[in-house]
């Protein structure tokens, strides 16, 4: 991996009715453009946040995957323990720049999509149910959304599509988010 990127949310409230929830923490693989997403809270405070970050490095190292470099912004919750937290793992941390939105702009742009595509469309009324939107939304993003720097293909692609022998195309559509976001694939 050539490098991650944890990003906390800090341009505003998710959600119409659910004004009091941010958008968590979220660790970005720039080799893959893979997202992973830590927990949810109304009020984060340094300790929850270095803890989200204990818990995210736990589940990346079950799945094999080694970051090298932390790029994070500069929010007041990202305390010295949590630089630890990620020192003590081997990760070279680097601090954003102050008001530089192109230094963040794998966040940035993660950020847009979560709210264009997903958060704008659907009522949020809970921390349940934004924690539950959220990870069906990382799923596809990860699994089946195309990404313009992998060559219009999902960070974690199953398979490569192979068109049929025959030029008699048959697809299957796959309805998230109750029909919210759709998945389209070859049937066989």
């Amino acid at each position: 991996m050539h490098g991650s990127r944890w990003r906390r949310e800090e341009t505003g409230p998710v959600g119409n009715a659910a004004r009091r929830w941010r958008l968590p923490p979220t660790l970005h693989e720039l080799q893959s453009s893979r997202v992973h997403l830590a927990g949810i809270s109304a009020n984060p405070n340094g300790a929850w946040v270095t803890q989200q970050a204990r818990n995210l490095l736990m589940r990346l190292e079950d799945e094999g995957v080694r970051a090298r470099v932390l790029i994070r912004d500069r929010d007041s919750k990202f305390t010295a323990v949590f630089d630890e937290v990620f020192r003590s793992e081997g990760l070279r941390l680097i601090k954003a720049p102050i008001a530089a939105p192109r230094a963040k702009a794998h966040a940035e742009r993660w950020v847009g999509s979560t709210r264009r595509e997903c958060l704008d469309r659907i009522l949020i009324v809970s921390r349940r149910q934004l924690e539950t939107v959220l990870r069906e939304y990382v799923a596809y993003y990860n699994t089946h959304r195309p990404h313009r720097s992998l060559d219009q293909q999902p960070p974690l692609l199953k398979t490569r599509p192979v068109p049929p022998p025959d030029l008699e195309w048959r697809v299957r559509r796959r309805d998230r988010l109750g029909g919210l976001l759709h998945e389209y694939e070859l049937a066989a």
